[in-house]
């Protein structure tokens, strides 16, 4: 008896602790750059060999650490429809004439009829509708032998007593990279990009962890 109490109290426990849902984004979700040289060689008052900035260059994320911001844009629009009609059916007459000399007279002259039909109709439909804008800053965590720049980051929000993440990661051409260090979600290759919650609203949509072990096992 005290052995399932206190299972029952270490699940209470588990599910009134808000986890973090998980994620299927690029890892880690952030980078530190590399850190500078102590000791550069003395090339000028103006222009440092060894420095990673020069005094012309648009501030376009391009190496590790650097930053850039995703302008999220995705909509989503599928259907599908589809039916299925198939009929068959079937008639068979018989009848036992007379014939003279045979047995079993009382049965002949009856009459057999039999009939059947089968029917299938099917139909389906189906819709969804998705649409995801907003904005998040990424950091680029590694940057590729051909130039592109593997990109990942998350933002929380925290409302009230839930926590709202927005996570993308993916790969960024520069040359989608606008004056702003800006780019577009579309132009962002194997882009993983989720939204999910958790907090007391999004527990409420889950089925409790004791009738999820019942439901392993129960037939019906």
């Amino acid at each position: 008896m005290k052995n399932w109490l206190f299972l029952m109290l270490a699940g209470l426990a588990i599910s009134a602790c808000t986890t973090v849902p998980p994620t299927n984004v690029h890892q880690p979700m952030t980078a530190r750059p590399a850190p500078a040289t102590d000791k550069l060689p003395a090339s000028g008052t103006i222009y440092q060999a060894g420095a990673s900035r020069t005094l012309f260059e648009d501030r376009r994320a391009r190496y590790v650490g650097d930053t850039m911001t995703i302008s999220i844009a995705e909509t989503t629009s599928a259907a599908t429809k589809s039916g299925t009609n198939a009929s068959r059916s079937t008639s068979i007459n018989a009848a036992v004439p007379l014939v003279a000399g045979l047995p079993g007279k009382s049965l002949q002259g009856i009459g057999l009829e039999a009939t059947g039909s089968n029917t299938l109709a099917g139909k389906g439909d189906a819709a969804a509708n998705n649409v995801f804008t907003g904005t998040i800053t990424v950091t680029v965590i590694e940057v590729l032998p051909n130039g592109n720049l593997l990109v990942s980051g998350e933002k929380q929000v925290s409302i009230g007593a839930g926590t709202e993440y927005i996570r993308l990661s993916g790969v960024v051409n520069p040359y989608f990279i606008n004056a702003a260090n800006t780019v577009s979600s579309g132009n962002v290759a194997d882009a993983r990009i989720e939204y999910k919650e958790s907090g007391v609203i999004s527990e409420a949509q889950v089925m409790g962890w004791l009738a999820r072990f019942f439901l392993t096992f129960l037939p019906f």
